[in-house]
């Protein structure tokens, strides 16, 4: 009697797992290409950079596993040169999926001291992650690559959307890897449990701001290749936001009349930004949550 009661059970976590699978069956991975090196891949989950040259292949975020084998076949349309580096700008699986086959595949991978850290922990599932997914080089503040004629510096941005998040710039081609401090035309994911916060945030992108120019091309984390005007307008809806809600806290609003009132975000839900991962209620909540534990 107990493995008929289970048999429903185990037939939904087999359908749940092949739903998983199936979901990135369809999936194409988009190459754009930014500069002589550089290069931007979308595929499911975070904005992928690469860079080619002599010197081998630089990838910046891996997506989810099953992409993996996808994304490797877009790169090697790009270069013939063996896979070396790869960085995670944070932890999330959307950005670190690919990590223990992009190893397999030949790459080294770097990321902040943090995101070792969380990588190496228990899991939501329980499980530990291979030794093959985490990182083997790590840094505390920033680090320099130099890779295919050309400098990469990597920043590490506090308490932003995680406490790990790096920002990239490749010095001579002119282009921004933000990771997911950047989600462009849309509200943002700020991971509260995982360390970050929205003065971190707004933080992170004020740094990215100083390193560009206008002709600088940003890959964000999330949407569309960029460029500094956006950006800018990005950080603009980021203090917008940030003002009205403190606004409401310090007149004594209540977590649930703040996270109920449409006005707060309304120029910019007018204008789509709520109708990503995080719709407007959710980044009235974050905002709310956070502002509150930063005063306290």
């Amino acid at each position: 009697m107990k493995t008929i009661k289970l048999l429903p059970m185990f037939i939904l976590l087999i359908s749940t797992s092949i739903l998983a699978q199936g979901r990135f069956d369809k999936v194409k991975i988009k190459t754009t290409k930014l500069s002589e090196h550089t290069y931007m891949l979308e595929g499911a989950g975070g904005n992928i950079g690469v860079s080619v040259g002599d010197d081998g292949i630089f990838v910046i975020d891996d997506q989810f596993a099953p992409l993996s084998e996808k994304i490797l076949t877009a790169i090697k349309t790009l270069s013939d040169k063996p896979l070396k580096f790869l960085i995670n700008t944070h932890y999330h699986g959307d950005h670190s999926g690919g990590n223990e086959n992009m190893t397999k595949a030949g790459a080294t991978i770097i990321a902040h001291d943090n995101v070792k850290k969380r990588l190496e922990a228990k899991q939501r599932d329980g499980s530990f992650k291979p030794k093959e997914a985490l990182p083997v080089i790590t840094f505390n503040d920033k680090l320099n690559i130099t890779i295919n004629d050309e400098s990469v510096a990597v920043f590490h941005v506090s308490n932003a959307h995680t406490d790990g998040d790096a920002l990239l710039y490749f010095t001579q081609s002119n282009v921004l890897h933000t990771g997911d401090t950047y989600f462009n035309g849309h509200y943002p994911y700020i991971d509260l449990n995982s360390g970050g916060s929205v003065n971190g945030y707004i933080e992170a992108v004020k740094r990215g701001l100083m390193l560009i120019d206008e002709d600088t091309k940003i890959i964000p984390g999330h949407g569309k290749l960029s460029n500094k005007e956006e950006y800018k307008s990005f950080l603009k809806m980021l203090e917008a936001l940030k003002t009205n809600i403190q606004k409401a806290i310090d007149e004594g609003k209540t977590e649930d009349e703040i996270k109920a009132d449409n006005s707060l975000t309304k120029t910019y839900d007018d204008l789509d930004f709520g109708t990503g991962f995080i719709n407007s209620e959710k980044i009235r909540l974050t905002f709310y949550k956070s502002l509150k534990e930063d005063k306290s």
